[in-house]
């Protein structure tokens, strides 16, 4: 005997809906099931949304962050830093260093980073298009602002060896116990490049 289920417009929905990151099958159908008794008019808003985001938002030619018709907010700004990039994996990492507040510079999207099990290599990351910034702009300094992991490491340490020759200093990001954490809940290379990253508090005798 067949059980009965959604009908076919909401089971494709809910399809689509798993696709999305974090989203399981139960959440994908509360989500549906919520669509649908919103009405139509936040359904054509938000399906007007998707599209409006496809249509126009890219990614700026020159750094790699989110750009639009009339530019990329970064690149068209005049008063940023020019002698100092800084090199991060995602767009979305650009937004989590301007919330700080602390970077006035330019920046670079790798769009990824190093990894052999994901097939991924250095000629599927834009360093070509790095080396030609790098030479044809005033920079002095290279931040690299990657992850904290194994591929992280493995694209900071390909990277610090390809500028080797390059005339900029290269540097990174410092890295240690997150705020609000105890030590306890530290592991060891953590603990390890804290101590080594540590700063002076008072003045030295």
């Amino acid at each position: 005997m067949k059980r009965a289920d959604f009908p076919e417009p909401i089971q494709q929905l809910v399809l689509c809906l798993k696709q999305l990151p974090g989203v399981g099958p139960r959440s994908a159908e509360r989500m549906a099931l919520w669509l649908h008794k919103s009405g139509m008019d936040f359904s054509e808003t938000l399906a007007k949304s998707l599209t409006k985001v496809q249509a126009d938002v890219g990614n700026c030619r020159t750094c790699g962050f989110f750009a639009t018709a009339t530019g990329c907010e970064i690149c068209n700004e005049e008063e940023r830093e020019t002698h100092v990039l800084c090199l991060v994996e995602h767009a979305v990492d650009v937004l989590a260093l301007e919330r700080t507040g602390a970077f006035r510079g330019q920046y670079q999207v790798l769009g990824g980073k190093l990894s052999p099990l994901q097939h991924v290599g250095p000629a599927d990351l834009p360093l070509d298009h790095l080396l030609a910034r790098l030479r044809e702009g005033p920079f002095e300094e290279v931040i690299l602002a990657l992850s904290n992991d194994v591929e992280g490491e493995a694209t900071a340490n390909y990277v610090a060896e390809m500028l080797e020759s390059e005339s900029v200093s290269v540097t990174r990001l410092a890295q240690g116990l997150p705020a609000g954490g105890g030590l306890d809940h530290a592991d060891e290379l953590t603990l390890f490049r804290a101590l080594s990253g540590r700063t002076q508090m008072n003045s030295e005798l």
